[in-house]
């Protein structure tokens, strides 16, 4: 079955309730990421996502953040979610071992358009740990290879010892009609790969403008320039979409911390159409 008609939950629980997961594996990305894998409740509602959606984490007697789900929407055993250390919770978090707990409260928010992207080519672009939100759509763009055409992903990181999912990253590139490029802020005397800004790279692709849908996630001044890029090479808005981050604390939309404009991000977004949240990347913190 497909994941744009998963089954439904077994399990009901109330939406401000956390479901217990447990603690699968926690594998270290780089020296301040990690991934785990998480186990929920069978049957329980928490399984159950779309590509680009995020759940809420919880930690008792610490606190809870929005974490991107990061693994493959078709697996339904466990839920994988890619954390960068940066504050308590956080740390907290990626701390974990295996056979702890962790709240878990979600899916929650917009997924990537990947119905309406179907019979045309997906350029994926992402900044940092923005790759992690993005994953989700490529395992899915992947398992369903005939519904789309050429896949190229793009991704930026700072330095080579930034860069998520190398070993997979570079499998990708291998396969057929798909394209991989990656690029870094600074080098060092062992990187051989490109050197620049992420938006540099689009002059390495092969785009048809009119069959091409694109995906982008990482910091927003990267999104608003790439964004511009690809308009100027003429991929129309409509078909740009944006993954945006906010402090989000109730997920639903009632506590507001994540507007931005007239939008919740929350329960708006965090996939919006580039036509829809173009007004509001230039204005200074929004």
């Amino acid at each position: 079955m497909s994941l744009l008609a998963a089954p439904p939950a077994t399990v009901k629980r109330p939406i401000m309730q956390p479901a217990v997961g447990r603690v699968l594996q926690v594998v270290k990305e780089t020296h301040d990421t990690f991934t785990l894998n998480i186990e929920p409740p069978p049957g329980d509602p928490v399984a159950r996502f779309r590509p680009g959606q995020f759940s809420m984490l919880y930690v008792h007697g610490v606190g809870e953040l929005p974490i991107s789900i990061s693994g493959d929407p078709e697996c339904h055993d466990y839920l994988t979610y890619t954390i960068r250390s940066v504050g308590q919770v956080t740390y907290q978090l990626v701390t974990r071992q295996p056979g702890e707990c962790i709240g878990l409260r979600g899916p929650f928010g917009t997924a990537w358009p990947l119905t309406e992207a179907r019979g045309k080519s997906l350029l994926i672009v992402a900044g940092g740990i923005g790759l992690a939100p993005l994953r989700p759509a490529i395992y899915h763009v992947l398992r369903h290879r005939g519904d789309y055409n050429r896949l190229v992903v793009l991704y930026g990181g700072r330095s080579p010892r930034d860069l998520l999912y190398r070993k997979e990253f570079a499998a990708w590139g291998m396969l057929p009609d798909t394209q991989t490029l990656a690029t870094v802020d600074y080098g060092g005397v062992s990187w051989r790969g490109h050197v620049g800004v992420v938006t540099a790279m689009f002059r390495h692709v092969r785009m048809q403008p009119d069959e091409t849908v694109a995906m982008l996630c990482g910091p927003e001044i990267m999104m608003r320039y790439a964004g511009r890029e690809l308009e100027s090479r003429g991929i129309p808005a409509s078909r740009i979409f944006l993954s945006m981050e906010r402090n989000m604390k109730c997920a639903v939309g009632f506590c507001g911390h994540c507007q931005m404009g007239p939008y919740f991000v929350c329960k708006d977004g965090p996939v919006f159409p580039f036509t829809q949240i173009k007004p509001y990347l230039d204005l200074y913190e929004l």
